[in-house]
């Protein structure tokens, strides 16, 4: 006879995963162990985030994958994301106006499909951007042209992000 686990409420996994010394992300129902990943998605990851921080002003401001963004019942994790509205500095829940994620093997479904729908019921965010790792090609996701996606391909293109008054050159991303 198995025993049926009950399923964990939003505030269960906050306080549980606070507790953690690894990272979770939160289904509806349980954790989901966010897995390593590899040295190319990090890569990819630690220069977006660089470029963010050089080129985002007050009131944004740019944040690597520590924070924790809450979607439709769910708790997500972006690999990167830009905040434009004050927040509790000592909470490491946050709204976001652009959430980024690189995308890898395991969890490219999850993220252009399921992440999309979540992250397009948020009304804050209004850019959600797609990195592939393995080449210099991004999808951007936004709420002004209906979460429509537009590609940007090539170390020459430039990831345009007006709603935050900024442009990063993909070669800032993926030049090695």
């Amino acid at each position: 006879m198995s025993a049926a686990l009950k399923p964990l409420t939003l505030d269960e996994f906050l306080a549980w995963e606070r507790s953690q010394p690894a990272r979770y992300e939160f289904d509806g129902v349980q954790p989901v162990a966010m897995t390593g990943g590899s040295r190319t998605h990090s890569r990819v990851a630690t220069r977006l985030a660089a470029a963010f921080v050089n080129r985002v002003r007050p009131p944004c401001e740019a944040h690597a994958s520590d924070l924790k963004v809450l979607t439709t019942g769910r708790i997500r994790s972006p690999d990167a994301s830009v905040v434009c509205v004050p927040s509790d500095e000592d909470s490491d829940l946050v709204e976001p106006t652009v959430v980024c994620e690189v995308l890898s093997p395991s969890t490219a479904l999850t993220d252009r499909r399921v992440k999309a729908l979540e992250y397009a019921a948020v009304p804050r965010i209004l850019v959600y951007v797609l990195l592939e790792q393995d080449r210099p090609e991004i999808t951007i996701m936004r709420r002004a042209a209906g979460w429509e996606p537009e590609v940007v391909t090539g170390l020459a293109a430039t990831l345009e992000l007006p709603e935050i008054s900024i442009g990063i050159p993909l070669n800032a991303i993926y030049a090695t």
